[in-house]
């Protein structure tokens, strides 16, 4: 779809025929960081869906998907690449068997990385850039300065200008406060753990034989367990496969015993289980 026949509307559209179900605010902010070649920051409690949004879009508009999980101490080499120095003293060796000058600072002896993959990528493309707030800020910092001036620089390869539309997508669990120049460079978006009735339609996009009365028990049980002070609260992905679990065991409702009886399908911690078990009545 060209971007001057898109709007909100078609943006929601294309993210539910791809089994995505996104509220106003999400259809709003993708729209728009399309719209305007802006990159997305979206914050959140983990499990709620902010990694989906960027294979969403990927799916949605058919771009090409790249992904750079963050993690501490994670270097510029493994984001953007690294030269392949096995690969350069084999061809230093052959060369000086075959009395041929050799250079081995070109491109084919570097190993390409996911930022700089997506940057010369043909196609058009969607970068995630997962948990940005694991790495260091040399590193934010880094992918700020490329990301804003659309190019990257290797020392003794050159300057890598961007050759598609590239779409990027940080996400962040607030491990640590970002720098203030990222946060003006993007567009903000927060996902917290949907509403009910937008719970029971993604649990529905993904189990679609399920009964409705299963999966509305099920959602209402999991919204639940989110208000109790867990130490980690159940994604929506882990509401998804309670339903499942429930299908496979033949169960067609959510009762008192049904409920202990597959509770560790959904809490991950033996103190939250007893919360669980204490809290959550059925009637």
């Amino acid at each position: 779809m060209a971007d001057e026949n898109l709007d909100i509307k078609n943006v929601e559209e294309s993210f539910r025929k791809n089994n995505y179900i996104p509220n106003d605010n999400i259809a709003t902010v993708v729209f728009l960081a399309i719209s305007l070649k802006k990159p997305i920051l979206i914050e959140g409690p983990p499990g709620t869906g902010k990694t989906e949004v960027a294979k969403a879009i990927s799916k949605a508009f058919k771009k090409d998907f790249f992904r750079i999980q963050c993690y501490e101490g994670i270097t510029f080499e493994q984001i953007v690449g690294e030269w392949n120095y096995q690969k350069q003293l084999l061809s230093l060796e052959m060369s000086k068997i075959n009395k041929k000058e050799e250079d081995v600072f070109k491109e084919e002896f570097f190993i390409k990385r996911p930022v700089l993959s997506s940057f010369i990528n043909e196609n058009d493309s969607i970068i995630l850039i997962d948990e940005i707030d694991k790495a260091d800020e040399e590193v934010e910092s880094f992918l700020l300065q490329a990301l804003g001036e659309k190019q990257i620089t290797i020392n003794d390869l050159g300057t890598f200008e961007l050759k598609n539309d590239l779409i990027v997508v940080m996400t962040s669990n607030s491990q640590r406060q970002l720098l203030d120049e990222t946060k003006d460079r993007c567009l903000y978006l927060y996902i917290d753990y949907p509403d009910f009735e937008r719970e029971v339609e993604i649990v529905k996009v993904h189990t679609p034989t399920a009964s409705t009365k299963l999966i509305k028990n099920v959602v209402k049980t999991i919204q639940k367990l989110r208000n109790i002070n867990m130490a980690k609260n159940p994604s929506i992905r882990a509401t998804v496969d309670w339903v499942k679990s429930l299908m496979i065991l033949a169960k067609e409702d959510l009762d008192e015993n049904t409920f202990e009886e597959t509770i560790n399908v959904v809490i991950k911690n033996e103190d939250d289980k007893e919360k669980a078990l204490e809290n959550i009545k059925f009637k």
